[in-house]
């Protein structure tokens, strides 16, 4: 058995503040990367292509990252349960390393490769975390309970001491010109292209991939956007979030990063205004890892909703309005703005997303379900725990349920988008009509179809008070 150790990066696309890789480059100074392009997870029907783009992308950084330090990362395309083990053993690896992961599959995936590695006399991790700051074992009540509302979580979260982001990998060895043959023939492949994986994306990324690129991102937002965060990141047509989801997300910068970066905000603050946004902004960043948590410690949640009155709902699902929700045609402007913004971009303004949830699912009644995997077949930041957390956020179905929340289109848009600039930018249709009617929706039947734009599909109040006489049914019944 040779010195090599494998690291396995799934959610981690970096070699900068990396937990396990740290670790690993702290045993032995041969260290090689490998990520496995899983079936399991490509071949599903809620995959972006602007999100498969960005990972890819991203690995192309990461190879260039490992070469500048002295190795290499392999690239393997097959079912990661015999893949990685069939790659360990090949090369006479002394151990596997990775970073745990919240979701369902991932951790089932791990403990069937953990029993080959075993069997194998092969090394491996025990729950090294690294995409959260802590451990859901770590964040419990005082009767050592997961938390499943947020306040009570973020005053236990806040209060503990975060880590610093640890060294970046330099100075490694990669594999021998004879170990790269004996991987090659182990189902190591070049790197594909996100269309010869079957996914198209003509479109430009909100954010560029790789490790350089997100570090920069961070440190102009918090060169300026941070300081007036708690306001202007409720403004659709205003640049006021850091636009790091994608990142975050596959973890092409570390969350320890992240949150130095807070942290040394905070240190260069000169008004108490400031240091509001800034912990606003932190508190953004808990709300993230309480929806991990929530997703390790309530594995249901992936499967649908988390309170009994929404467990047998009775929602509509009317296809057409569906439709309609999906294409951005559903007569509300704030709403279609949105809508058009995902299908464009593959990204939405966190406001927006909110707004149109509650729409689907309290103007529509359609579950939340159709919503989040419409979602996940576009978003480029597309993650379970965020996405599934903010969808029964919006349904009122999940964790941190109070008060019941809806959403009214109209009010929403004179609030946010008073200007109707963010309207105008994603409804061209509509850019000629005065702000009052573009925000409040008050455009009448004949200006709609002298430009081409619908009717409302339904009435916001009928349906508010439909949706509440349904869910106090269901609420006596439970």
């Amino acid at each position: 058995m040779s010195d090599l150790i494998l690291f396995w990066h799934r959610r981690d696309l970096r070699i900068s503040d990396n937990t396990g890789l740290a670790t690993a480059r702290k045993q032995s100074p041969k260290v090689v990367g490998v990520f496995c392009l899983d079936p399991n997870i490509l071949e599903r029907d809620d995959i972006a292509p602007a999100r498969v783009t960005y990972m890819i992308g991203s690995l192309q950084s990461l190879q260039e990252r490992y070469a500048q330090a002295g190795s290499q990362l392999l690239i393997l395309h097959a079912e990661p349960t015999q893949a990685i083990p069939k790659l360990a053993i090949a090369l006479k690896a002394k151990a596997v390393f990775w970073n745990w992961d919240v979701e369902p599959y991932s951790q089932e995936r791990d403990r069937t490769i953990i029993e080959a590695l075993k069997e194998k006399g092969i090394q491996f991790l025990e729950k090294n975390w690294d995409q959260i700051l802590h451990s859901p074992d770590d964040i419990r009540t005082g009767s050592q309970q997961p938390y499943t509302v947020y306040t009570p979580f973020w005053k236990n979260w806040s209060s503990k001491p975060k880590a610093k982001p640890v060294e970046t990998l330099e100075n490694a060895e990669g594999l021998t010109k004879a170990e790269k043959e004996i991987a090659e023939a182990s189902g190591v492949i070049e790197l594909p292209s996100a269309k010869d994986l079957g996914f198209h994306w003509d479109g430009e990324l909100v954010i560029t991939p790789g490790e350089a690129a997100a570090q920069e991102r961070l440190e102009e937002f918090c060169a300026s956007a941070v300081n007036e965060y708690q306001e202007q990141r409720n403004f659709p047509a205003v640049e006021g979030t850091s636009k790091l989801s994608a990142a975050l997300k596959f973890g092409v910068i570390g969350i320890r990063t992240v949150w130095q970066a807070t942290l040394e905000a905070l240190e260069n603050s000169r008004s108490d205004e400031t240091a509001t946004n800034i912990r606003t902004w932190q508190q953004e960043l808990a709300w993230r890892e309480f929806y991990q948590h929530a997703m390790y410690n309530f594995p249901q949640l992936a499967e649908g909703a988390f309170r009994d009155p929404f467990k047998n709902f009775p929602w509509e699902n009317n296809e057409e309005y569906f439709q309609a929700w999906c294409e951005g045609r559903t007569g509300y402007p704030i709403v279609d703005a949105a809508m058009r913004q995902l299908n464009e971009l593959g990204w939405m303004h966190n406001r927006c997303r909110m707004i149109v949830a509650s729409f689907l699912t309290k103007d529509l009644l359609i579950n939340f379900q159709w919503g989040e995997k419409y979602f996940m077949q576009k978003l480029i930041d597309g993650d379970l725990s965020a996405n599934n957390g903010g969808w029964q956020w919006s349904a009122s179905s999940g964790i941190d349920p109070k008060p019941l929340r809806i959403f009214n289109p109209a009010s929403q848009a004179q609030k946010f988008d008073f200007e109707g600039e963010y309207i105008r930018q994603w409804v061209p249709e509509l850019r000629s009509m005065d702000a009052e009617y573009l925000v409040t929706g008050k455009i009448s039947p004949l200006e709609r179809h002298a430009v081409g734009y619908p009717d409302p599909i339904v009435d916001h109040n009928k349906q508010q008070r439909l949706f509440k006489e349904r869910y106090q049914q269901q609420k006596s019944q439970t």
